[in-house]
């Protein structure tokens, strides 16, 4: 006489596999727009993170030299460079006194350009700095070198 074992399948049924499915598919459809939010959200901070800091160092080289703000022209060499007291609008910089006030010049990235122009709408450039006196404006350009006005 021969004894059958009866072995239990292991396994899933059909039934099973589909909820989980479900089940994923509603998790997915949750989960992934807040990642395509996150992009735009680094990028948003990533753009006020460098304004404030280029403006706050505007505001050191200002301190620096008498209150005027670097000039249009040579601005990132001034900025990136060393200058002394009265080298507020040279292209090239030749004092040792003060700075550089940073290692290189900001990419928007909006558009990713470190240019910087005073134009109204300027696409090979990424920012708009347009000094006024002792003040001075330093903005981002959108895609289509437009200035921008939300940050």
């Amino acid at each position: 006489m021969t004894i059958r074992r009866h072995t239990a399948r292991r396994g899933f049924t059909l039934v099973e596999i589909l909820i989980v499915v479900v089940i994923l598919g509603i998790l997915a459809a949750i989960v992934i727009p807040q990642f395509s939010n996150a992009s735009g959200d680094a990028r948003n901070t990533n753009i006020q993170t460098t304004l404030g800091s280029i403006r706050a160092q505007i505001e050191i080289f200002k301190g620096q030299h008498n209150d005027q703000p670097p000039q249009l022209t040579g601005m990132w060499t001034l900025l990136t460079g060393r200058s002394d007291t009265t080298e507020v609008s040279v292209a090239n910089p030749t004092g040792t006194r003060y700075g550089p006030y940073l290692t290189s010049p900001a990419i928007n990235p909006l558009n990713n350009q470190t240019g910087v122009s005073s134009a109204a709408v300027d696409a090979a450039a990424g920012w708009y700095y347009q000094p006024t006196g002792i003040g001075f404006t330093f903005a981002a350009r959108n895609v289509d070198g437009s200035v921008n006005t939300v940050y």
